[in-house]
Order: structure tokens, then C-alpha cells, then sequence
């Protein structure tokens, strides 16, 4: 079916030029959202309408005019009628729908690929500064940033994953200042503990490993410490080796490993935001008021201008943004995604207008973005705001360790970004059809449980790929078969939207669809063993997709369950 669907949308781009000759207008089938309004949908009439100076049903009858005399058509199309306004639905002829099913078991776990682009992209997230465990935030960009890698390289891009973040500066001497006072033998609330000090009780673990003398090794880093109370840089070292290597722990736990790590800090020592300063400055970009480097950002649609380097000569936060994208760009990442809190929304036109600015050949619009929502965790009915080694708040290691990997990642991928999320921990342990993840693994366990069960009364697997398709004809079949088939657009539509929900709503849909299956038709037919085969290579199909997207979103697809 994908090959046919392939083919009935060069025979749709033919039948609009043969209508409307250089309309531009593209070339798209929906899914009609009722069986009975047929299999595909085609909108263009209305679109057409207008510059044709005719009646959208005109221009539809026109087009199915044209689309019959395709021979692709007239293979795969069973019916076309125009409804509505003038809506084209076509119904698909049975051995078009039954297609899909060869087409999933040839490819296997390369079904709903696409191949290599030769095109690189560079996707930034989770990138937090080592002052303490991941928080909510962080765990929700993890599993955000690492679909949206999977759904890129589904897409044939070869894809990068960076973690940025800043080991000096304020919070970096708060974190040493905080261990220190924890090594000095002071706690929060002591007179003499440091007001914005981080108060978690890793403060103090990490206090005792540096007395201790311990070495720590992170993924990007080794520091061994010096175990003097006064040595205020081996503590500064040490804090934050250690805390990349909990952070590194944290990530493993969820299946997450980064492709490299950038540091703030050598923006400065490598002199790349003095560059991009002078850059910006010889552009005639700037201008100085009130002692303060001004840039000139209205010129980029920003709504006023914004400093750059304040009078006491330091620069304000979105320089140094503005440097490491010059970077990321001369790397030879001409496309690149950055995955951030919402509350990053104000530095975006800023950024932007930096690296416009600067003249080195960056496309407008460069870096993309998705910016994500707050989520919130309930337990009982009750918001879980605090984590005792974290100190204020929860963090991804806590779900993971009162939920699982699976429904972790499956639930923070489950809203559009965009949304506020709760996180439901009594939901997410409940292993019924409330629970998404659990809805949508008991499938595909379900499927396998089948399968073996052909198996143990001695049919051969392997003989699954040579079934008989022509036996799929049950309303719950071909509505099965033609979910399947949807799952490469899906794919290339959520990763040109950068949207990775789609791909949890469509394996919801997949698992819906199967389970209807399963209630209407029986699988293990003793007197026709043509049918039970053919059932059988459905049911692997679907098994094989439902694994393919489950493996995207980084979640396991269990054989029990």
C-alpha cells in the first residue's frame, strides 16, 4: 500500500497540472476520519476553486476525470466519488490495502524509514549546568529531544546530540561555596550557611567524597580531589565532575547517551564572544548608550534593541547564545534544533537576530526551537513538589524509580510540548487500558503471545511472508491495514513539525485498532489454515510497527506481559 499510495499521488500531481496548469498547489491525501467516508481524501478542489473561477465540485469532477485515465488509478482505486462541498474520497481496491502487509514484513525494523539525505542537524537539549540532579524539566527535554533525534534519523539525516552547559559562573561558585560550608560541618539553617546555597543532601555526599580524596569520571570529564577544606578550586573541580557524573547516571537510566558535550566557558577561553562582539561591531550592528554596547535587533523584527555588554563590562546571556550558534553553524550544522522551557521564549528573536546580524552566511529562522511547558507530578491526588536529595524539587531519577524507563519516557511524550503536563504517578502503575503505555505494550505482548501459540501447535513463522492477502477482507482488517500504512507519513510529518506526540497518538491508534481485531475475528482458524496464516502475517505486521515506533520514543516493546 505504500508503493500504491506513492503512485496514486504522482497520478494526483498529474491530474491538478492536467486542471490547472502551474497552480503549485501540492499534491496531499488525508485520512478521512469516518470508514464510510472512503480510505484517502482529497481537498485540492477547494483550493483550486477560486483561480479557476468555478465550483469546487466542478473542479472535482474535473480531477476524477483526469485521475481515471491513470493507470495507477485504475489499478489501486476501487471508487472515487466527490462529497460534500466537494471533497474527493477515494476507496482503495483490496489488494492495494493488503500491500501494506508485505511491505512491513519485508522491511522489518526499517519500515517507515527513509534513506540517507546526506544532510546533517545538530539537536541540543536537556544541556544543565551541573549545580544538581535533573530536574522535571530536564527529563521531559530528554524525552523530547531524543524522539525527535530518532524521527531525524528516521528521515535519513545524520544526527548529532549535544548537551551545553556553563561550569563557571555564579552558580557554579554558589555550588562550591555550598559544598565548602557542608565541609566546614554547617547545614541549611546554621547562621553561617550561605543564603542561596543549594540545600539538597548531594550537597553533603559530595562534601564527604571530596574529603574522602574520591576521583569522579563523567562522560566528558575526570577530576580526582585535592581533600583540603581550603582549596575552594579543587572544590569547584570536583562539584561539578561529580555532579555530571550523577547527571550521566541519571541519563543512562533513561537510555540516553550524548554525542558531545559543550562548555560555556570555552566561548571565552577559545575567544569565540569576543570574535562574535567585533564581528557584530565591524557590521555596523551596534551602538553604544548609557556606557552599555547596544545591538541593533529591531532590524531583525525584535521589538527594541537590546545591550550586549553592560557598563560594568560584562555581557549579557544571549551573547554568548549568539557565539555557540556561529559555532554550531561553522561545524557544518546548517540545520539545528534547540528543545527548551518556555521560559527561553524571549531570547529566541534575539539569537536570531544576532546571528542575522553577524554576516556569516546563517539562513534566517536558524536555530529551530520547541519550547516545552511545565510538568507536574501527582500522586494520590496530591502535587509532589519536593525530592529529599534533591531538596526542592522532584527529579528524573524519581520517576523513573516510582514508575519505570518505559512509562517515563512514554507519558513526557504523550501532550504537545506546548501543554502543561501532569504526570500521574497511580496512572502510570496501572496496568489496564487507562494506562497508555501499558495499553500500547499489552498490544504487541498480546500479538506474540498469538504467534507462539501458532508456533507451539507447529506452524512455522518464517512461512508468514508468502500468506495468502487476499483473505483480508473483514472490516477489521483492512481498517488495521490501513492504520499501518500511515505510520512512514507520520513519521516525516511529527519530525518536519517536531512533533513526537504524533508518533505516541499514532501508536495508540495501532493499538486500538488491534485490539478491535482481536474482539471481532478469530486468529487460529483449525479448519482453514490459508486464513490463520494470513491473520498471522497481519499480526506480525503490526507487531513489527508497533516495535518500530515504540523504539523511537526509546521505550521497550515486551514479548509478556
Amino acid at each position: 500500500m505504500i508503493q500504491a499510495k506513492q503512485d496514486l499521488l504522482a497520478a494526483l500531481r498529474d491530474a491538478i497540472e492536467q486542471v490547472s496548469p502551474g497552480a503549485g498547489v501540492a499534491a496531499v491525501f488525508e485520512s478521512p476520519k469516518q470508514a464510510a467516508h472512503g480510505d484517502l481524501a482529497v481537498t485540492t478542489a477547494m483550493q483550486l476553486a477560486k483561480p479557476l473561477k468555478k465550483s469546487p465540485r466542478e473542479v472535482a469532477q474535473a480531477l476524477i476525470e483526469a485521475l481515471g485515465r491513470s493507470p495507477a488509478v485504475r489499478r489501486h482505486v476501487a471508487a472515487m466519488e466527490i462529497a460534500g462541498p466537494g471533497f474527493i474520497n477515494l476507496r482503495l481496491s483490496n489488494a492495494a490495502k493488503q500491500a501494506v502487509v508485505a511491505e512491513v514484513l519485508e522491511a522489518g525494523d526499517q519500515f517507515g524509514e527513509q534513506p540517507p539525505q546526506g544532510q546533517r542537524v545538530l539537536v541540543e537539549f536537556v544541556s544543565a549546568n551541573p549545580t544538581g540532579p535533573l530536574h522535571l524539566g530536564h527529563a521531559r527535554q530528554a524525552a523530547l529531544g531524543d524522539a525527535i533525534c530518532h524521527l531525524f534519523e528516521a528521515q535519513g539525516y545524520q544526527v548529532t546530540r549535544e548537551f551545553y552547559y556553563n561550569d563557571a559562573g555564579v552558580q557554579i561558585a554558589t555550588l562550591a561555596a555550598s559544598v565548602q560550608a557542608r565541609i566546614r560541618g554547617f547545614k541549611p539553617g546554621d547562621a553561617q550557611w550561605p543564603d542561596a546555597a543549594y540545600n539538597g543532601d548531594y550537597i553533603q555526599e559530595i562534601a564527604d567524597d571530596f574529603m574522602a580524596r574520591k576521583t569522579v569520571k563523567a562522560d566528558d570529564r575526570e577530576f580526582t580531589a585535592s581533600g583540603d577544606p581550603e582549596d575552594i578550586d579543587s572544590i569547584r573541580e570536583f562539584a561539578v565532575a561529580y555532579l555530571r557524573h550523577e547527571q550521566d547516571l541519571d541519563l543512562q537510566a533513561f537510555g540516553l547517551r550524548f554525542d558531545n558535550y559543550f562548555l560555556e566557558s570555552s566561548l571565552y577561553t577559545t575567544h569565540r564572544v569576543d570574535d562574535t562582539v567585533a564581528r557584530l561591531i565591524a557590521a555596523g550592528k551596534t551602538f553604544e548608550d548609557g556606557g552599555a554596547l547596544w545591538l541593533r535587533t529591531t532590524d531583525y523584527g525584535d521589538d527594541k534593541d537590546r545591550v550586549m555588554k553592560k557598563s560594568d563590562g560584562s555581557y549579557t546571556y544571549f551573547v554568548p547564545d549568539v557565539a555557540y550558534h556561529v559555532n554550531k553553524f561553522e561545524r557544518g550544522f546548517t540545520k539545528a534544533i534547540n528543545i527548551q522551557g518556555s521560559d527561553h521564549h524571549g531570547t529566541i528573536a534575539r539569537v536570531r537576530a544576532g546571528l542575522q546580524a553577524a554576516g556569516v552566511g546563517v539562513p534566517a529562522g536558524y536555530p529551530d526551537y520547541l519550547l516545552h511547558k511545565m510538568v507536574t507530578v501527582m500522586k494520590g491526588g496530591q502535587e509532589v513538589k519536593l525530592s529529599k536529595r534533591a531538596g526542592s524539587y522532584v527529579t528524573l531519577r524519581d520517576l523513573i524509580d516510582w514508575t519505570s524507563k518505559d512509562a517515563v519516557r512514554f507519558f513526557l511524550i504523550s501532550r504537545k510540548a506546548d501543554t502543561e503536563f501532569v504526570f500521574d504517578i497511580d496512572l502510570a502503575l496501572k496496568r489496564n487500558d487507562e494506562n497508555p503505555v501499558f495499553y500500547v505494550q499489552y498490544a504487541h505482548a498480546r500479538i506474540c503471545s498469538v504467534i507462539q501459540q501458532f508456533v507451539d501447535k507447529g506452524g512455522d513463522a518464517a512461512s508468514l511472508a508468502s500468506a495468502k492477502l487476499a483473505l483480508l477482507t473483514a472490516p477489521s482488517e483492512a481498517a488495521l491495514m490501513l492504520k499501518l500504512a500511515e505510520y512512514p507519513g507520520v513519521l516525516t510529518n511529527a519530525a518536519a513539525g517536531l512533533a513526537p506526540h504524533d508518533v505516541a497518538f499514532y501508536l495508540r491508534d495501532v493499538a486500538s485498532a488491534f485490539h478491535s481485531y482481536y474482539g471481532a475475528e478469530r486468529f487460529l482458524v483449525d479448519d482453514d489454515a490459508e486464513l490463520t496464516r494470513a491473520r498471522l502475517a497481519l499480526l506480525a505486521a503490526t507487531r513489527q510497527v508497533l516495535k518500530n515506533a515504540l523504539a523511537l520514543l526509546g521505550v521497550s516493546a515486551p514479548e509478556k506481559m
